[in-house]
């Protein structure tokens, strides 16, 4: 489970921000992933409780948004959203190997005191 030394990055990075504001509380973080990330939403919000035990975090809000796949035709010279793991042109039908977006996994913001 990849996730939690993920969440324990994440963390960390959380930390030192609120750290370098003198804060000593976070209330919120939240971060966006991409359903090409190779990481489960579930499995992060679960490690998110674990590692977040006995820091300034612990009482905090994990919001995930998530990013779904979009890809770009170049034969069509557009954007789409495909429909499964086959990345095919609904105009076209040709593959596309230009993935626009789904890959996302960032901390994106964070709410302190």
């Amino acid at each position: 489970m990849h996730e939690v030394s993920i969440m324990e990055q994440t963390l960390e990075i959380a930390l030192n921000h609120a750290k370098q504001q003198q804060a000593t509380q976070i209330h919120r973080i939240k971060m966006k992933v991409g359903t090409l990330s190779g990481v489960i939403p579930e499995a992060l919000e679960f490690a998110f409780d674990v590692v977040t035990k006995g820091t300034i975090a612990e009482t905090a809000r994990f919001e995930i948004e998530s990013i779904p796949v979009r890809c770009y035709c170049h034969h069509c010279n557009v954007e789409f959203q495909p429909d499964d793991f086959i990345d095919e042109c609904p105009h076209c039908h040709q593959y596309s190997l230009d993935i626009r977006q789904g890959k996302e996994l960032e901390l994106t913001s964070l709410e302190v005191s």
